[in-house]
Order: C-alpha cells, then structure tokens, then sequence
C-alpha cells in the first residue's frame, strides 16, 4: 500500500478539508458522496463524518483512490 504524506500547518485539520487540501476532492459533496458509499476509512474504520478531524499520525484510505498520512509540517 503507497501511503502519501500532507503536511499541514494547524494541529488539526477538517477531513473534508484534508482531502481538498490532498488534491483529492474537489468539493465537500463528492465526500459525502464517498461516505453514503462506505469508501472511506480512518485509521482502518470506515469513517462517516465529513468534518471529522484529523490529527498528525491519521490515515485515511478512500477506496479506489488511495491512501493519505497526515502529518506536521515543520516549516
């Protein structure tokens, strides 16, 4: 499994805002779209929150289009 770093500046992030942030989704709405369908997971559980929040150290897995760790950006 290929798992992508995101760094992000706070410390925590939104998960709708994460993955926008990934370049993953476009819109809040294609995630809720994502969730109805039981696609997503965090850390290995199926997640159905849009706004649920993210920490460094989270996976997140969206089946069918990968794999994201976030982490702290150092900067």
């Amino acid at each position: 499994m290929d798992i992508k770093d995101v760094a992000i500046k706070t410390e925590e992030i939104q998960l709708d805002q994460f993955l926008k942030w990934a370049g993953v989704l476009a819109s809040g709405g294609e995630l809720k779209e994502l969730l109805a369908e039981g696609r997503v997971y965090r850390n290995d559980e199926k997640e159905s929150a849009r706004r649920r929040r993210l920490h460094p150290g989270d996976v997140v897995r969206v089946e069918g289009l990968g794999t994201w760790r976030v982490v702290q950006d150092a900067g």
